[in-house]
């Protein structure tokens, strides 16, 4: 017989957006409990942002031993880097990191139930024997890679794969242009990979600037990896454990230890009960909500990748305590504003954006436009061998020039953005940029110093 427990709030998802929400709501007296069949943190916290910042960082260790000489120091013998060891510090880090949002569940009284929850109409959820009702349920089951239908495209390994891989791959076959490949490539590279980086189309990161683009291409190719541009994967031969990338006009590429696909990611909706529910999704399984995170069902809501809009997982965060807010805390009209977000692209060296990109700008705003743009080699840089450059960008629009675009490539530009970001919101203009006192000597300075 099945067991039954009435709740305010029930989650399926226990990833970023959705444990935001529940802890939210807990916070103003709600009765939450949030069902996960899988670890703890989600996407995020195990195979995403958090694992991934920590290969950036070794990665980034490595350019810096690499400079060094630049600055005197003798490096003639290059330590070696032990995978094996810096793995099982992640994901040690990683588990107790899982318990500590486990931990943090029960501080605020919310019933943590490990399964998978499926729908039983709107107002239930089933996780295996136990059935429980809800006033209100929030989908945030997130997203998985994506493995192409090809023949033997099991041969390769997805993003979850790389933080299995147990020791460091010697050729690499990277298979995509997003955000998720360049920052891979990266880190495989600098630690010591040969690394092939295959592009359906003329350039990485397509949806970015086309500054952006360029700079973060040259950067790739400085640091040594080889970028093959117009290459549509046909399939993928595998003999005596390598692996060879067979391309749609017949070429061969190979032998490689390791394929990684980085071609997209899917909403997790299967198997949910979302249509015997009434749920509605698109084409591509995402959800659909309005701008509330509310789905077509009045009592059921959706946070996150499952949405299909803004896969980041402060998107995922701001939209649940958002949802909370208004549900739970008397704000009536609190969401989440889609527009102007802040977003890192983990190279090396990063990459910060926000706002529209110059032809996004130029198509909506035409002649209104201005821009204004600087490269550089910056300061740490001038030292040492590789003398990457850095480049910027502000796109701004009408009389008053509101900054309605940054873009930056070059070291620090990961942290600097934040902060850019509060005034571009705020509704800088060019004008509030040149009034700003520059920090010197600095690359932000850039910023408020481009003539």
């Amino acid at each position: 017989m099945s067991e039954q427990k009435t709740y305010d709030l029930v989650v399926i998802g226990g990833g970023s957006g959705g444990l935001a929400a529940a802890q939210r709501a807990a916070e103003y007296g709600a009765r939450v409990a949030i069902i996960e069949a899988g670890r703890l943190g989600g996407t995020c916290v195990n195979v995403g942002c958090v694992p991934k910042k920590i290969m950036w960082n070794a990665a980034s260790a490595a350019h810096a031993m690499h400079d060094a000489a630049g600055y005197g120091f003798d490096v003639a013998s290059f330590p070696a880097h032990d995978w094996t060891a810096l793995k099982s510090r992640r994901d040690a880090y990683i588990t107790r990191l899982n318990g500590i949002y486990e931990q943090n569940l029960a501080n605020k009284d919310i019933d943590y139930i490990a399964g998978f929850g499926t729908l039983e109409g709107s107002n239930r959820v089933r996780v295996g024997d136990r059935l429980l009702s809800a006033e209100r349920i929030l989908i945030a089951v997130g997203g998985e890679p994506i493995v192409p239908d090809l023949p033997g495209a099991e041969f390769g390994i997805t993003s979850d794969g790389f933080f299995e891989l147990d020791a460091l791959p010697g050729r690499v076959a990277m298979i995509g242009s997003g955000y998720i490949s360049v920052e891979l490539a990266g880190m495989l590279r600098a630690l010591g990979a040969d690394v092939d980086l295959f592009v359906r189309v003329d350039n990485v990161l397509r949806e970015f600037d086309d500054m952006l683009q360029r700079a973060a291409g040259g950067a790739l190719r400085a640091d040594g990896i080889v970028l093959h541009l117009h290459a549509i994967p046909a399939g993928v031969d595998q003999v005596d454990g390598d692996l060879t990338l067979v391309t749609e006009d017949g070429k061969r590429f190979g032998p490689f230890d390791s394929l990684i696909w980085a071609v997209g990611r899917r909403p997790l909706t299967q198997s949910l009960g979302l249509e015997a529910a009434g749920v509605a999704m698109d084409d591509g399984g995402f959800i659909a909500t309005d701008e509330f995170q509310q789905t077509s069902v009045a009592n059921i809501f959706a946070v996150g990748d499952v949405t299909g809009c803004a896969g980041l997982t402060p998107v995922a965060i701001a939209a649940g305590r958002r949802l909370a807010d208004r549900l739970y805390g008397g704000m009536a009209e609190r969401h989440l504003d889609y527009t102007n977000i802040p977003s890192v692209v983990f190279t090396h060296p990063p990459i910060g954006t926000c706002g529209l990109t110059e032809r996004e700008a130029r198509t909506q705003y035409g002649d209104e436009v201005a821009v204004y743009s600087s490269e550089f080699v910056p300061m740490i840089n001038s030292f040492t061998e590789h003398r990457t450059k850095a480049s910027m960008k502000l796109v701004t629009v009408g009389a008053v020039q509101k900054v309605v675009g940054i873009h930056l490539f070059g070291p620090g530009s990961d942290e600097m953005l934040q902060g850019f970001a509060v005034a571009m919101r705020m509704g800088a203009t060019k004008q509030d940029f040149d009034d700003t006192v520059a920090i010197h000597p600095t690359s932000a300075e850039e910023l408020v110093t481009m003539r």
